[in-house]
């Protein structure tokens, strides 16, 4: 948040009568956070204390940040995909007299063979095989636009899970224009929306997703399974965006809409296998555990979790271990720290490569060793792993 943001805060506190004490008692935010962000003294602040100060004072919580909130990816990430960067943003280059052109079938049974890496966030292997692969799609012409979308919108979500914002912007962009048909584009969307809220551009990640799931929305009489979780997972990104924009009442709605679509669904339907696209009444679950998080209410978190068929669920980013996180941001909240990093614990035995990319991991982490007048040894390695500087 800019020093221009903090004087918005200022200015709303004002029109609406307040002192920073009493804005402080309404938000949960401390009165010193308060006073150093209206004087310019602190010139950044999270998403999550926008929303509190944003809810307290009835406004949306872009109406106070005024700028999205984007933090790229730190140097060293950056360097490891930079050949991955420049397959996605350069022209595609000519091929050479005596090379081989690339064939449809091949670059799609490339693409099959790969794909368990994006599931599993296998993120070296990724690095290392994905720019032949984007360049070779590229030279496929308009015969491969199929697998090329495909391709696209996975490297789109990679880039949005390393926080390579502008090459997932351009991957899923390009994505866009090659998908075949409303689902095919309405898949890309949806990872789409889930870039808009990791910049913090919530009003655009809101506008996006109720455009497409108005323009998706099913006959439920005679809805596919593919229908009714493409339009689930658009309403859940509704529901996400307007809960982090101080939207209660949308946010509510946009999840019984959700979840009265994964009841018609009965169960978990991963359409054409694509582990993005997983939906069902677990799914919804998640979500509401994840605003429940938003919105400060870790008691809630946690009575939502037991409720969650843990066992069947696959460790992969996409569902559990996101899950993860706001369970043990729900144990730091209440004060159960042991178990808090047990979660973060479990995540990294599941997922290495997957865990050191969270912001949100490093925030929890932050909090938990805040709270504690010594650390143990595992903490200080999970320091290690999320890199958090201690």
């Amino acid at each position: 948040m800019s020093t221009a943001a903090g004087q918005r805060v200022k200015e709303v506190r004002k029109r609406r009568g307040l002192t920073q004490t009493e804005l402080a008692k309404a938000s949960g935010v401390s009165v010193s956070l308060i006073r150093k962000l209206e004087q310019g003294e602190r010139e950044t602040a999270r998403l999550e204390t926008l929303r509190k100060l944003a809810r307290a004072l009835r406004v949306p919580t872009m109406r106070l940040a005024g700028e999205p909130n984007e933090e790229d990816a730190a140097a060293d990430t950056a360097d490891r995909w930079s050949a991955v960067r420049e397959a996605l943003e350069r022209p595609p280059m000519a091929l050479e007299l005596d090379d081989e052109p690339p064939t449809v079938s091949g670059v799609g049974a490339a693409l099959r063979e790969v794909e368990p890496l994006f599931s599993g966030d296998r993120f070296a292997a990724l690095s290392v095989l994905l720019p032949s692969l984007l360049r070779d799609a590229d030279a496929l012409g308009s015969e491969g636009r199929s697998v090329r979308a495909r391709l696209l919108q996975l490297a789109g979500w990679l880039m949005v899970q390393t926080r390579q914002f502008k090459a997932a912007e351009t991957a899923l962009e390009r994505a866009l224009d090659d998908a075949a048909d409303r689902l095919e584009g309405a898949a890309t969307v949806n990872t789409l929306c889930w870039l808009r809220l990791r910049q913090g551009e919530l009003g655009k990640a809101y506008d996006l997703a109720v455009k497409w799931a108005d323009e998706t929305e099913p006959r439920m009489s005679r809805a596919t399974p593919a229908e009714l979780a493409t339009w689930g997972w658009l309403l859940l990104r509704v529901s996400a965006a307007a809960v982090r924009n101080a939207q209660p009442g949308e946010a509510e709605d946009a999840l019984k809409l959700a979840a009265a679509a994964a009841v018609a669904l009965g169960r978990e339907h991963t359409p054409d296998g694509d582990f993005l696209r997983t939906f069902g009444p677990t799914t919804v679950k998640l979500k509401a555990a994840e605003n429940a998080g938003v919105t400060d209410r870790p008691d809630m978190v946690l009575r939502l979790a037991e409720r969650i068929p843990f066992s069947s669920l696959k460790p992969t980013s996409n569902n559990r271990n996101r899950h993860l996180l706001d369970v043990a941001d729900a144990y730091v909240k209440t004060g159960n720290y042991a178990d808090a990093l047990g979660k973060l614990e479990q995540i990294h035995a599941d997922s290495r490569e997957w865990l050191p990319n969270q912001r949100y991991a490093r925030d929890i982490l932050r909090r938990l060793v805040n709270r504690r007048r010594t650390l143990t040894a595992e903490m200080r390695s999970m320091a290690d792993v999320v890199g958090l500087p201690l």
